[in-house]
């Protein structure tokens, strides 16, 4: 297992070199309870879901803009749940260099979403009243297969509240792949369920997506307290101006919470291939 770096303060503007997190194996280790009789993975099973969330594949992923609510949270954590409550969710993310298909190793992954009301940590006033969102489909083509997310139509946020839940960063293993402990995310007028990303090589962006979760799983999910006080969703994932099939969580039961997988290619030396 790779060392532990929970807890420190690394800028993903500087170039992280020598560091690694949780291999598959780990994950079974990671925080959060589980049923009391219930059926947990295996690790051939983690790899197995991983597999099925398109290892083989190297296609670039589709990419989106970083969103109004982004922002350096210098926290380099697996657990980002703080005292979110929801539905416990394990997610094991695998990047991979989208020319040679290899495991981009010793690359940061952030990920941030908003709670099971639609705040976002950092900027719970600005989400309150945050309603517009991104266009709906038919308005939008869709998301491009490459964003240059430097120059892409969002800043960074400043934050205006010291909140940092569901916000936080691994760095990528051998294999390429990170693990976050969250909740299942909410979701906000304009917007379908969603969890942003973001990869860091080096000192660069190379890329920033959503992730975004088969509507079954939401309309269940979503049913549940604390959730099911959050009425009036209208946009699903087909009316979603930014949702791409590829930006699809695998997702299995995993006790009393889930476990979702995704594989991420990326563009590491930014030449658009």
């Amino acid at each position: 297992m790779g060392h532990d770096h929970e807890g420190q303060r690394v800028s993903r503007r500087r170039l992280i070199t020598g560091v690694s997190t949780l291999t598959l194996g780990g994950l079974l280790a990671s925080p959060g309870a589980r049923a009391a009789g219930t059926t947990t993975p295996t690790g051939a099973d983690l790899k197995a879901l991983l597999a099925s969330a398109g290892t083989s594949r190297c296609a670039l992923t589709a990419a989106a803009t970083q969103g109004p609510f982004y922002f350096d949270a210098d926290k380099i954590r697996s657990d980002i749940r703080e005292d979110r409550p929801g539905v416990r969710l394990r997610l094991a993310i695998k990047v991979q260099d989208s020319e040679r298909c290899r495991p981009l190793r010793d690359a940061v992954v952030e990920i941030w979403h908003c709670d099971a009301t639609g705040l976002y940590s950092g900027a719970e006033a600005e989400s309150k009243s945050d309603t517009s969102g991104p266009p709906t489909r038919g308005a939008s083509s869709g998301p491009a297969l490459f964003v240059d997310i430097d120059k892409s139509d969002m800043a960074d946020l400043k934050p205006t509240d010291d909140k940092r839940y569901l916000r936080g960063a691994q760095v990528t293993d051998h294999d390429g792949v990170v693990q976050f402990t969250t909740i299942w995310p909410g979701w906000y007028p304009g917007r379908t369920v969603h969890i942003h990303a973001m990869v860091h090589a080096g000192d660069q962006r190379v890329l920033g997506t959503q992730l975004m979760f088969d509507e079954a799983l939401n309309t269940e999910v979503l049913s549940r307290p604390p959730y099911a006080g959050h009425k009036g969703r209208k946009v699903r994932n087909r009316d979603d101006g930014i949702f791409h099939d590829s930006m699809l969580v695998r997702v299995t039961r995993d006790g009393d919470g889930y476990l979702g997988a995704i594989v991420l290619s990326a563009d590491s030396d930014r030449d658009g291939g």
